[in-house]
């Protein structure tokens, strides 16, 4: 067993590959790596195992065309340039018609929340409005509160009486309708 530390340069020209097929390499087979003092990567490799014999290369034929568009799976064709750009467009026709089908399900959606925001901006103007009215009505009845305490203080007993009785339930109603305000 003879165990050599490569760079992925040496074992690239070692087995006649890439330096990326031979990085990939030592990857799959789970080569132990480190760390050289001058930063490159070194692999520990067994000499004695290192069999590895590259995959020959694939040539495309002249009539093969590959068409992973819209789901077209690849055909080999003895055909004219007229034939395949005839293809390549329908390819690209399915593509269109699939983005114009996505573009009207977003259009749909966009609808529904413009409508939607319209609605709400309504409401939002209303509670504005009933708000407005709340603050008017409360401040009302503070004045009226207010006046009865300036007369109660100036007044008689009975008449006291109802009017201390009333500015409790003005201010009762008033906390109320500040409470509910929140």
């Amino acid at each position: 067993m003879c165990v050599a530390l490569l760079t992925y340069a040496d074992l690239s020209t070692r087995l006649d590959i890439s330096r990326e097929a031979a990085r990939s390499l030592a990857r799959r087979r789970g080569w132990p790596r480190s760390r050289s003092d001058d930063g490159k990567a070194l692999v520990s490799v067994d000499l004695s195992e290192l069999r590895y014999t590259p995959r020959p290369r694939r040539r495309r034929q002249a009539g093969q065309v590959d068409a992973p568009i819209a789901g077209i799976e690849p055909v080999e064709i003895d055909a004219s340039m007229a034939e395949i750009e005839a293809i390549k467009i329908e390819a690209f026709k399915a593509e269109i018609a699939r983005l114009e089908a996505v573009a009207a399900g977003y259009r749909a959606v966009f609808e529904r929340e413009h409508e939607r925001a319209d609605r709400l901006a309504a409401e939002l103007l209303q509670a504005a409005a009933e708000t407005k009215a709340a603050n008017a009505w409360a401040a009302r009845l503070e004045d009226e509160v207010a006046a009865l305490r300036t007369g109660r203080q100036a007044g008689g007993s009975v008449a006291g009486q109802a009017a201390h009785r009333l500015g409790r339930l003005a201010a009762s109603i008033v906390q109320a309708d500040r409470a509910a305000s929140r």
